[in-house]
């Protein structure tokens, strides 16, 4: 199937690794020009060697180094992916999870935080591609929320907080936007095998006086598909919502976690 990404200009923030770098190498894998970024400019490298090493040494890719939660830089950011590749056509926001913990742990600083990278960085770069994308004839936003926006998870307080006032933006852009053909849609990730996920793990596992491997039993016997997504298959999802191909599809939100979500809506 073609998605009809061939030389679409894609920004996937948060992509030095987990969904994010997942949702970049299916996107260059259907023929976008894509950029990623993050913090660590030693895990961009390696992201940038990994995709060239799956995909060829001629796949169009760029790296920048950006702390989302830093106006200034989400600013920079946009407009080196102009100017490297002539436009944006596809912004998919995302940051690394908010720290675990309960309401009890949490000091107000965390949530300060927590808005700040969850909700806020993802506003700011919005408003800042809105005007490019504007001018793309395909132009599409997904936002990499999470399935704690539909079903609280415990001990993730920050996140079942944070991920909802997401949707909310998410679904109201794409009421607002819809009249000028530009698409807004979220993916809801579940339990993946990500490197945020281990955390989640030892975290869990030091809070119950347990272990990883128990910790992560009890997660995939909640999974009616019997294990958690593997990074590729949410990138697939990210790659077609994103895509031409969907081009009847804005103001949905997508879950991909092995059904694990029981609510009916």
């Amino acid at each position: 199937m073609d998605l009809g990404l061939k030389n679409k200009v894609a920004l996937v923030v948060a992509s030095s690794m987990g969904l994010g770098f997942a949702a970049a190498l299916e996107l260059a894998r259907d023929g976008a020009k894509v950029v990623l970024c993050g913090r660590s400019e030693v895990k961009l490298d390696t992201a940038v060697s990994r995709m060239k090493a799956e995909l060829g040494q001629n796949v169009p890719v760029a790296a920048f180094v950006t702390d989302v939660t830093d106006p200034a830089q989400n600013e920079k950011l946009i407009a080196d992916t102009v100017a490297h590749f002539g436009g944006l056509d596809i912004l998919i926001t995302n940051a690394g999870g908010p720290p675990g913990g309960t309401f009890d742990s949490l000091n107000l600083d965390a949530w300060d935080e927590a808005y700040n990278l969850t909700l806020m960085s993802a506003v700011r770069l919005i408003k800042l591609a809105l005007p490019h994308l504007r001018r793309s004839d395909a132009a599409s936003i997904l936002t990499i929320t999470s399935i704690s926006a539909k079903q609280p998870i415990a001990g993730l307080l920050l996140s079942n907080v944070m991920r909802p006032a997401v949707i909310g933006v998410t679904k109201t852009l794409s009421q607002e936007l819809g009249p000028e053909n530009i698409r807004v849609n979220s993916i809801l990730p579940g339990w993946t095998a990500t490197e945020r996920v281990d955390h989640i793990f030892e975290y869990r596992a030091e809070v119950n006086n347990s272990d990883m491997d128990t910790e992560k039993s009890k997660i995939t016997a909640t999974i009616p598909l019997g294990r958690m997504a593997d990074p590729a298959e949410f990138g697939r999802v990210a790659a077609f919502l994103s895509s031409p191909a969907a081009s009847a599809i804005t103001g949905a939100m997508i879950p991909v976690d092995g059904g694990s979500y029981a609510g009916l809506l």
